[in-house]
C-alpha cells in the first residue's frame, strides 16, 4: 500500500483495512489521529520495526530525547529536523509495506 492510499484511508475510513500488517496498522492509527492507539500498537511489534515506529511517534510529539532512545533501539539514525514528520511517515510506510 502506498503512503497516499494509507493516508487517504486513515482520513476517510473509520477502521484500518483488514489486510494491513501490524506496522501499517500502527501507522494508519497515527495518521487517523489516534496517537495513543498507535503508541499501544507499536509496542506489540517486535524490535527493530516496533522501535522505529515508536521513535517516530515520540518525534512527532516533540519528545526528542525519548525518540532518540527508540531510534537507537531500532538501529536507525535520528532523522534531521529538516525531515518533516509527514515525509518520515511516508518513508516508514514505504519501508514497511511488505
Amino acid at each position: 500500500m502506498t503512503a497516499d492510499a494509507l493516508a487517504q484511508s486513515a482520513h476517510s475510513d473509520s477502521h484500518p483495512p483488514a489486510h494491513l500488517n501490524a506496522a501499517l496498522k500502527a501507522l494508519w492509527l497515527n495518521k487517523a489521529g489516534q496517537w495513543e492507539a498507535a503508541h499501544d500498537a507499536c509496542q506489540l511489534i517486535a524490535d527493530p520495526v516496533g522501535a522505529w515506529i515508536h521513535a517516530h511517534l515520540h518525534r512527532e510529539e516533540g519528545d526528542h530525547g525519548n525518540a532518540a532512545y527508540w531510534y537507537h533501539r531500532a538501529q536507525k539514525p535520528v532523522p534531521p529536523r529538516s525531515l518533516s514528520i509527514e515525509d518520515e511517515w511516508a518513508q516508514l510506510v514505504a519501508a514497511l509495506s511488505h
